[in-house]
Order: C-alpha cells, then structure tokens, then sequence
C-alpha cells in the first residue's frame, strides 16, 4: 500500500500510473509513460509478455494483417531491425518480435509477470485507484490504465459432461506451452471461427482423423501468405514511411480501403472480373477493398456472396459438405473474415469428417469423446475453438468500482457507454486502451494512436496538477449515441457475433448491442484529436 504523509496531505501512491496487462498496447503504454518520468507498473497475468501472442499458441495462428503494417511504427531503429520473414507472420515469430521489444526498450524491469487483477476500486479522498491482485496484494495509482484486449477472454462451449473427458482437451487460446503430438490420434475440433479455420487446416494432415463440429460455417478467402525474399525486405523498409501513411488515411488502417464504385455500378463481366482480381490476392483486399456499398446494401452484398459460394462449390469435391460450408445466415464479410490456405480442400481429404451441430446437436461430452443426437465418437484429444467473450469480457473479469461504489458491471449490463471509447462517466482517471467504441480495424495502428491519446491526457494533467479525470455523462451519452448511429444501415449488426456482443456460452449476452465503433479511423481520430485541441474541456476536470 502507498506510504503516508503528514496530516491533511493526499497519501503518496505507489505508482502514478498502472497498466493492466503486457501486451502489445501494455508494452507500448509503458514505453510513453515512461518517456514522461512517471512511476510505472504492468501487471500481466502471464508468465512473459505478448498478449495475444503469448496465449494463442495454437497450430497456425497468425496474422491476418501484412506483417509489416501490424509491427510497431513508433520507433525507426527497430523498423530498420527488424526482418519479417513472411508476409503474414505465424505466433512463434510475432511472440519474438514483442519479447525483443520488451528487451530493447528494457520493458521487463516495470512489468509484474504471474499477477492477475481481480478488481480496482477508486478512492474519492486519495484521487486513485486501489488495484488488487489474485493473490491479495494490493498497490496503489493515480491513473489506471486497462490494457486487457478486446478478444482476450475465451469461453468454452455449455455442453453438459466437459469435465468428464479422459483425454487432453484444451481451448485454442489456452493452448499447452508444450507441443501436442496429433500423429494418428482422433481429434475433435468444435468451432469454426478464424481461430477454427487455423487449427482445421494446420492440424488435418498430422493427425489420424479429424472430425470438425460446425455450428455456424462462416466465408472464408485465401491468405496467399508467402516468404518475404531480401529484395522485397528492402522495399519493404524503404517504404515504410509511405505505408504507415497510407494505413492513417485508410477506412480501418489496413493497406486496404474500400474501392468508391458500387457492385452495380460496373457491368457483370467487370464485376466477376474484380472480384477474381480481389479472390487471388494477399489478406484482407477482398473484404477491405472491395466495392463501397457489399457491406451496407443486400443485393450488393449477395453478387460477392454467390461469388463466393461459387468457389467453394469448386474447391471441395463433395457437394453435399461444400454446401453445408455455405454460411446461409449472413452475408459475406458481415462478420471478421477468417483468412485461409487451403482450408476448404481439407475437407477433400479421407481422414476428414464435417457434423453440422444443427442438423445433429451435441448433447454430451463423455468419458470417450462427444456425443450427438445421431451417434456417439470416440476422441484422443478435442480442441474448443470456441471464441472470446469480445470487448467487454475481460472488464467483466475484474472487479471495477468507480467513485461511489458504481461497478462497471452494472452499468454496462445492457451495453457499453463510454466516452471515445476511452473513458466512462464515474471512473475518474480510468483510461481504457482498445475499450469498446473504439475503432479497431488493423488493431496496431489504432493501438498506437489510443496509447499516445491517453499519453497526451496524463501529460496535461500533470503539467496542470490536475489529480481527477473523468468523463462527463453528456459526454458519455453523445459518444455512444453516436456510435449506435454509425451502425445504422450496417449488415454486419443485423448478425449474431461477436462483433455485436452476441456470445451463447455467456449468461446474459444474447442481445445483440453496439459493441464497436463502425465508422472511420481517420473520423474517430479527428473527434478526439479536437478533444485534446480543446484542451480537454469536454472531462470534468480538479
């Protein structure tokens, strides 16, 4: 606990500002305020740095997101450094590049590793904020800073009998630091999201059969992931510049942004043409920049779909499976879109079996295996690939009590409201890095720029002996008013997922809510870029 001072005086707490958690917005807020001489502590759950990158370990995760615009751009030196040898890097070479981070910039010496916060309470006498830890210590701060991810929360299926299972079973996010040995076991998959859609296609040649449970299929499009050879590492580099400067002026700060004509604005044969163009290129094209009006308008929406469909149809031999991977309950690209190599011939492959769960449900995991209404299957092992209890998950987890015991909680019970998606009315001096109502988009760059926002924030109130921050609840109220009307119109909002805070393994997340800012990163920058102009005038300030 913070030591005292004379009678009278605000005690001294023992740090200025504390970090929850070491990934890569965690290290990088670190690294500023420390640049300010501030008192800095991390606490992160894990046994090493890296967030994300730490506890998805599972066979083929990786970026969807080119390797080079996904990287750190704050700092020249390690952008001259540092190689990317592919152009979507795999989990292995991104926890590298985050523990060289860490070491170069002598992160480790601020960081408290094996510590879990279990709640934060905000103390209205000392300006601050009380943080506890799993194992009871407790620390205090002026400024708290959440840096715990908006997927960083993973939820494991409601099937009755998981326990029962006498074999290794493991989410994909959790998955053993030790290699898994697949060679001629039996293994189940349940779930086929992005993290599914990795595992599926890494795994389906090592092992002795697969069987992939799917709920909900979801549409897919080629990675191309491919070596970067040293000629294009110097072009890379070369124009780093430039391409950090074309992902602050894009829709979601990838290299890609949406192309301005519309589906019908160009004839059949141009249209197929784009998106055969769009189908055989690397990453998120297909999705980021494709015609304007795919994600708001059906009929546009349904010319991509088709085209879609189409390639599934051609790529995996049994028609009967090829449709039953045909999502029916929503458009292409209204949901993430998981990014694949060779995903959809594996089920060419005879050690591969697909059970759609809502022709034959699950009903039981057993001592054995799985059960459905149709039969019973024996299992080595069974992976959940089951997903994140998304952006507001991880606050969930701790205990947050603002000024007069309001839990935040409660106040989100029927959704987010925050301000800029950084800050919420009876949180003072509560700083939430990639919160909800923030744009996401190529989580880097957005991560960059909320860390130096809140950078900037806590170097005016220090300049100005300010010791209370706190969003006004007009404030509030406008910022997520304003989001829910950036949503309006959206494809993607009219769909169960996790985009719209939909997740059935969670009690009380069945409704679908404005979970995530919609709109552009450049307009989302610009609002709070005018926040900070102003001087801050729009917080409640003392």
């Amino acid at each position: 606990m913070a030591p005292t001072t004379a009678k009278g005086v605000t005690p001294i707490p023992d740090y200025d500002a504390i970090i929850i958690g070491a990934g890569m917005s965690g290290l990088y807020q670190l690294y500023r305020l420390r640049e300010q001489g501030l008192r800095v502590r991390v606490f992160e759950a894990g046994t090493n740095v890296g967030g994300t990158w730490y506890w998805n370990r599972y066979p083929g995760a990786r970026f969807d997101s080119e390797s080079y615009s996904y990287g750190y751009s704050f700092s020249k030196e390690l952008l001259e450094e540092w190689d990317w040898s592919e152009h979507f890097a795999g989990q292995p070479e991104t926890l590298r590049y985050l523990n060289h981070v860490a070491d170069k910039f002598d992160l480790r010496r601020d960081i408290q590793f094996s510590s879990r916060v279990t709640a934060a309470t905000f103390n209205e006498d000392s300006r601050g904020w009380t943080v506890t830890l799993e194992d009871g210590s407790s620390f205090d701060t002026r400024f708290l800073i959440t840096a715990i991810g908006p997927l960083s929360t993973p939820t494991l299926p409601r099937i009755e009998g998981r326990d029962d299972f006498k074999g290794q079973s493991f989410h994909t996010a959790r998955w053993p630091h030790e290699p898994v040995d697949f060679k001629g076991k039996r293994v189940a998959v349940i779930g086929t999201g992005a993290t599914g859609v990795q595992t599926i296609q890494t795994i389906a040649g090592q092992v002795g059969h697969l069987t992939v449970f799917q709920r909900t299929p979801n549409w897919c499009a080629p990675l191309h992931n491919g070596k970067i050879d040293a000629e294009t590492q110097k072009q890379i580099k070369a124009g780093y510049p430039e391409m950090f400067a074309r992902c602050q002026e894009t829709f979601a700060c990838f290299l890609h942004t949406p192309d301005p004509r519309g589906a019908f604005e160009v004839s059949d044969k141009e249209r197929e043409a784009f998106y055969e163009k769009l189908y055989g290129e690397r990453g998120f094209g297909i999705w980021q920049g494709n015609f304007r009006d795919i994600l708001t308008d059906r009929k546009a929406n349904a010319t991509i779909s088709d085209f879609v469909a189409r390639k599934i149809r051609q790529r995996v031999k049994n028609q009967a499976v090829a449709e039953k991977l045909i999502p029916r309950n929503h458009g292409f690209g209204t949901r993430r879109l998981p990014l694949e190599t060779f995903y959809y011939e594996v089920y060419n492959r005879d050690n591969v079996d697909l059970v759609d769960i809502t022709e034959t449900p699950i009903e039981r995991i057993t001592a054995a295996g799985i059960k459905t209404s149709a039969r019973e299957y024996e299992f080595d092992i069974i992976i959940y690939a089951t997903g994140f209890d998304a952006l507001t998950g991880a606050f969930d987890k701790i205990d947050f009590k603002g000024a007069g015991g309001a839990r935040l909680k409660d106040k989100w019970k029927k959704g987010p409201e925050t301000y800029l998606g950084i800050m919420v009315h009876e949180f003072p001096n509560m700083m939430m890095l990639m919160g909800p109502h923030t744009a996401l988009g190529n989580i880097p760059r957005s991560i960059e720029y909320s860390v130096d926002w809140v950078t900037g924030l806590v170097r005016f109130a220090q300049a100005n002996q300010l010791t209370r921050l706190e969003a006004t609840p007009e404030g509030v109220e406008s910022w997520t008013d304003h989001v829910k009307a950036l949503g309006v119109g959206l494809l993607s909002n009219e769909v169960n997922s996790w985009m719209t805070g939909i997740n059935s393994n969670v009690e009380g997340k069945q409704t679908r809510i404005i979970a995530r800012y919609s709109g552009s990163a450049p307009a989302y920058r610009a609002r709070c870029d005018e926040v900070a102009a102003k001087g801050y005038a729009e917080l409640r300030l003392g």
